[in-house]
């Protein structure tokens, strides 16, 4: 893929939540909902998901109890901090403990890292990392409402993260990665983050069939997070190649219901599923 081609993708997904980002706390009080791909003139009911191309019949805590929340992790955060852009719940496959480093890449606006802090406690810390300006500031914002000490949120690229070498514990990431347009960099830097012996916690969407082209170079079906999907060979080559492993990568088909529900006639649901990575870094790597 061309540099011009990847910051494209970039931009588009930058600007997508971004306006996520914006309009959450606003779609309540106005007659329009926001999505990724827009907004919706005269929606009525805004107890109802925006998806990231269009209107779901799902609320946002109906979408995080679906992902595997609880009803107190889901009451535990500030209006606002979850958003339902999820595709599963990777605090829960973390299995944190106190004292414990963890970075989430695509932090948005917090709700993992704030169920997070919780299980690392006052020694542990939590780095939520967001390459959308808009996203860090809301996340800062409800940091102060929680009165959270253990948290800070960085602006960065996934690719890039702005994290010292060897430093995280637990990498987690939920339905992030896939809007990369250069996976393999964000697995390398993850690699290049976590301590020897550390772990990745990541749900994500997957590809099980190759996607059509109609949908890999359409910027919206990227920015629903179905048109960048890497495929389950290709997700677990990236990671040998990075050094991991004890690679494990296990389908959710149950999500595929709600994914065809994101990108409406794309059939997104036949090709993508979401999908829990788990990989570890050796405790005797080489650099």
């Amino acid at each position: 893929m061309e540099a011009r081609e990847e910051e494209e993708i970039r931009e588009t997904v930058r600007e997508s939540y971004g306006r996520i980002a914006r309009d959450v706390g606003v779609s309540s009080k106005t007659s329009q909902k926001s999505s990724c791909c827009g907004s919706f003139e005269n929606a009525t009911d805004t107890s109802k998901q925006p998806s990231c191309c269009g209107p779901t019949d799902f609320s946002v805590n109906n979408i995080s109890a679906i992902m595997g929340y609880s009803n107190e992790d889901i009451g535990s955060v500030p209006e606002g901090a979850n958003m339902g852009l999820g595709c599963g719940n990777p605090v829960a496959l973390a299995s944190l403990k106190p004292g414990e480093i963890v970075v989430d890449l695509g932090s948005g606006g917090g709700f993992d890292c704030f169920l997070a802090a919780k299980q690392v406690g006052e020694t542990g810390k939590v780095i939520g990392v967001d390459m959308t300006p808009d996203m860090v500031s809301k996340a800062r914002k409800n940091a102060e409402k929680m009165g959270t000490k253990n948290i800070e949120f960085r602006l960065g690229e996934i690719e890039h993260l702005p994290v010292a070498d060897n430093n995280a514990d637990i990498i987690m990431s939920n339905c992030v990665i896939n809007l990369s347009p250069d996976k393999a960099s964000v697995y390398r830097d993850a690699y290049r983050v976590l301590k020897p012996g550390g772990r990745l916690a990541i749900s994500d969407i997957v590809a099980t069939a190759q996607l059509p082209d109609e949908i890999q170079k359409n910027l919206e079906l990227v920015s629903a997070c179905v048109g960048g999907a890497a495929t389950i060979d290709e997700t677990e080559d990236m990671l040998k190649q990075c050094g991991f492993q004890d690679i494990k990568i296990t389908k959710k088909d149950e999500s595929r219901a709600l994914i065809s529900e994101w990108a409406p006639g794309s059939n997104a649901g036949d090709y993508v599923v979401s999908a829990y990575i788990e990989a570890v870094k050796p405790i005797n790597y080489r650099q």
